[in-house]
């Protein structure tokens, strides 16, 4: 056979997606499993979304779009961001695109030229590290921790920093551990990041998904950065595979150029239900549904601290508990195989997440329904008393 490209030997897998198979086989074999794993929703998409894709699709004319999505989508998206957050984002600065993995595919095709570095925290989102690689890059994990809430600092990047840096990229709220970044944070860092000539990323995927805090965009200061979004966290769109992406003017010619390659365009569909996701009577839902994980959040927390998992922080965003779990366990890894088997619940282990003490971590995502969550919690409790 043909030798497999180089790259493809620093491209790891990801280890939830073992977890998922392992609980699907159980469940085909009678078992009740309760996922706390994969970070998708629990909740269907939100019928005013679902029937304007019905509506849509009953005219028949399902055509390609232009390759940076529609206008009255991005149209859309502009006056969100007006009538949200105050941020006044020109529509034509907004590339639509098939989620937001395809937002940081375009993002890392423009700015990564071979042997670049990419600063990125650890732990931290897996595809940002095998993305950069995949575009001959050199990801470069920043060891973050609970004394700066599992986030980036100024002087950190500062020290990171060499002539071969390209760029910083966060995430507020951030995955796995739920925190967030403060807008003065942010401007510190892009001041840190533009001092050096490099590019800042922030992706903020699960915007609105905030507890106890406003939900808030870097847009609404910044406007020399890149910002990486999606419609399947918040609104609920996960299997709809949509995005977008907010980037400097300058940029937009050269990103349309490698959409047009990569994609030819966002799915038609889904760009149309999307629509219908800044009406009023979706709003409402989706702020219902938050409400509904703050909920599950507050109840989750204490029932696994009952049982031994220790929380250095607490997360303000997104629908994942980082657990510390070295009272408890040796081996994340281990023990994430040891519930799914024992107790039928399935969590993530934190080798997914990069190589800052994953054997010391366990993700658990809060996306069922609260009454599911103390079922899980007593189990687990069962099997590690």
């Amino acid at each position: 056979m043909p030798p497999i490209a180089r790259r493809m030997a620093d491209i790891q897998p990801f280890h939830v997606m073992e977890i998922l198979k392992r609980a699907h086989e159980l469940s085909a074999a009678g078992r009740d499993i309760i996922h706390l794993e994969v970070g998708e929703p629990d909740f269907p998409s939100p019928p005013p979304i679902l029937e304007a894709a019905q509506r849509f699709l009953a005219g028949g004319h399902v055509h390609y779009t232009p390759a940076l999505g529609l206008t009255a989508l991005r149209e859309a998206l502009s006056g969100f961001y007006a009538h949200r957050f105050g941020a006044a984002v020109a529509p034509e600065r907004i590339i639509i695109t098939p989620g937001a993995s395809g937002a940081l595919m375009l993002a890392l095709g423009v700015l990564t030229n071979p042997g670049d570095a990419w600063l990125l925290p650890d732990p931290g989102y897996p595809s940002n590290r095998h993305l950069v690689r995949s575009f001959e890059g050199r990801p470069v994990p920043l060891l973050v921790d609970a004394l700066t809430r599992f986030q980036p600092t100024p002087a950190q990047v500062d020290a990171a920093w060499t002539p071969q840096t390209r760029g910083l990229m966060v995430a507020s709220p951030a995955n796995p551990t739920g925190t967030l970044l403060s807008l003065d944070e942010i401007e510190a860092l892009q001041r840190t990041v533009q001092a050096r000539g490099g590019t800042l990323i922030v992706d903020e995927i699960y915007q609105g998904l905030n507890y106890g805090v406003e939900a808030s965009t870097a847009l609404t200061r910044l406007n020399d950065i890149f910002v990486v979004n999606s419609f399947s966290k918040y609104f609920g769109m996960t299997g709809w595979r949509l995005g977008w992406m907010v980037v400097p003017e300058a940029y937009v010619r050269d990103i349309e150029k490698l959409a047009q390659h990569f994609f030819i365009s966002p799915s038609t569909p889904a760009q149309h239900a999307a629509l219908a996701a800044f009406a009023p009577g979706t709003l409402e839902i989706l702020e219902a549904r938050r409400h509904a994980f703050a909920h599950r959040r507050n109840a989750l927390l204490p029932a696994l601290r009952d049982i031994g998992f220790r929380f250095a922080t607490e997360p303000q965003g997104a629908f994942y508990l980082y657990a510390d779990i070295s009272g408890l366990a040796d081996s994340s890894e281990t023990l994430a195989r040891r519930l799914i088997e024992e107790a039928g619940v399935a969590t993530t282990p934190g080798l997914d997440f990069g190589d800052n003490a994953p054997e010391r971590h366990l993700r658990i995502a809060y996306t069922t329904e609260e009454t599911r969550l103390i079922e899980a919690a007593e189990r687990i409790g069962r099997v590690l008393r």
